[in-house]
């Protein structure tokens, strides 16, 4: 299976209904880091968050080599980047 940052960022962005999502390709093709944030996250502890990325990308992970994910509600976002 060929992954990209941009598939992961659309398939993040459809599935989870986020308002921004960066990915960013890591050292290798099968190594990525991505920023989610969505108000699906609202509420939730951050095991939960990361559970719902790992079901969204479910059929991607076992291709993926590594995985880094940093996941915000649109409020943590706005803090953020006001730093």
């Amino acid at each position: 299976m060929e992954l990209s940052a941009e598939y992961l960022r659309e398939k993040l962005q459809r599935d989870l209904e986020a308002e921004h999502v960066d990915t960013t390709l890591n050292r290798c093709s099968c190594s990525f880091r991505v920023l989610v944030v969505s108000a699906k996250f609202e509420g939730k502890p951050l095991l939960q968050r990361h559970r719902l990325v790992n079901a969204c990308l479910a059929e991607e992970l076992p291709h993926i080599h590594a995985f880094e994910q940093k996941t915000l509600t649109p409020d943590q976002w706005a803090r953020e980047r006001q730093k």
